[in-house]
């Protein structure tokens, strides 16, 4: 997709975080963009934020983990904008500890919100845009945690592995109808993914059951990579919109980590029984 002006972008967790910058990212580019959040004060200031620059913009409020919702963010969007040709399938959350500590409910949220939901996003927009026959991109935001195994994350990172193989499987399924496929990991990033308990539901639990993630900042030693400002990921994941780039690694620190996995999986074909 070399020009993304007049497009319609539609973006999950685009009230705040990497989001929100990318809305704002492809509305300077003159994208059309449909914005989707749980929550819908932050999302009411974010649509008002955008109108206000000039970009076109409408919101639905949209839990990614109930499929209903997010058809009906579907719905929403062609009635409204006329179809949809970037979807950023970028809500997430998270919860830390080790996984012999974790509740069913913790595997379910994190199941129902960072695996579910982008599934729920492929279920409701791919059929159409497939309809349309006007190309278009999907993304994904996973993580490095998605591609290496982080402790303490258990089951972000069984989640987070399950989105890379769903946009790999995509990049290849979908090259005839013109629609490209990207899948974001990112180490760490300015975002308020480590207060996202805020938005667990009761029947999971709510808020005071989650078990925090360890903060994100600079001064926490255990955590790997900078944090990086949610704008210049946004700028990445706009030119890999255009270039059609399946990964998208913002952290150059992240290289090394990644290459010892794969030589570790490639030493096992040498070891002796």
């Amino acid at each position: 997709m070399e020009n993304v002006s007049g497009k319609v972008a539609v973006i999950t967790g685009g009230a705040s975080g990497i989001g929100f910058a990318t809305a704002k990212a492809l509305a300077a580019r003159g994208a059309k963009i449909m914005m989707a959040d749980i929550e819908r004060g932050a999302l009411d200031k974010a649509v008002a934020q955008l109108k206000s620059a000039g970009a076109t913009v409408d919101g639905v409020v949209c839990d990614v983990g109930d499929l209903a919702s997010v058809k009906h963010l579907a719905d929403a969007t062609f009635s409204r904008m006329g179809g949809a040709h970037i979807v950023f399938n970028n809500a997430g959350v998270a919860v830390g500890g080790p996984i012999a500590e974790m509740k069913h409910s913790d595997w379910e949220w994190i199941m129902r919100v960072d695996l579910w939901g982008p599934i729920h996003g492929v279920e409701a927009f791919l059929p159409r845009m497939i309809e349309q026959r006007e190309g278009g991109h999907l993304l994904f935001t996973a993580s490095f945690a998605g591609l290496v195994p982080n402790v303490g994350l258990g089951p972000y990172c069984v989640a987070k592995y399950g989105v890379v193989a769903l946009a790999e499987v995509l990049q290849r399924e979908l090259r005839p109808h013109n629609i490209g496929a990207s899948v974001l990991c990112p180490m760490r990033v300015a975002t308020n993914i480590g207060n996202s308990e805020r938005n667990r539901p009761a029947e999971l639990g709510g808020p005071t059951a989650s078990p925090r993630v360890e903060p994100q900042g600079e001064d926490n030693a255990n955590m790997a990579g900078r944090v990086l400002a949610v704008d210049d990921v946004a700028a990445q994941v706009v030119n890999a919109i255009i270039a059609n780039r399946l990964y998208i690694l913002p952290h150059a620190e992240s290289r090394k980590s990644i290459r010892r996995r794969f030589e570790r999986i490639d030493r096992t074909f040498e070891e002796k029984n």
